[in-house]
């Protein structure tokens, strides 16, 4: 029983997944795509968390930490270039 749910779960966030990346594709706009991408991450991390219940193991647990790290910086990187321009900013005393 527990396997079956595992598998519909799995199904419904590559759905999910799906949706996010029609909506990077055919985004109107960049603040959409930027989001999608942040939904795509969220994803992935319940998608390797819900593998690692049905492996019965604690092994991805630092992958999952490391995916949300870099998808928290990612969506921030973003979000920071959509509104100023740049990433990283460079101050220049001349």
């Amino acid at each position: 029983m527990i396997s079956i749910m595992l598998f519909t779960t799995l199904s419904l966030f590559v759905v999910a997944i799906a949706i996010a990346l029609y909506r990077i594709i055919k985004g109107p706009s960049i603040p959409d795509r930027v989001i999608a991408l942040d939904m795509i991450g969220v994803n992935l991390i319940a998608v390797i968390a819900v593998i690692s219940i049905a492996l019965k193991t604690k092994a991805f647990l630092e992958v999952i930490l490391v995916l949300g790290i870099l998808s928290f910086i990612s969506t921030i990187a973003f979000s920071k270039f959509i509104v100023r321009g740049v990433i990283i900013e460079r101050k220049r005393d001349e």
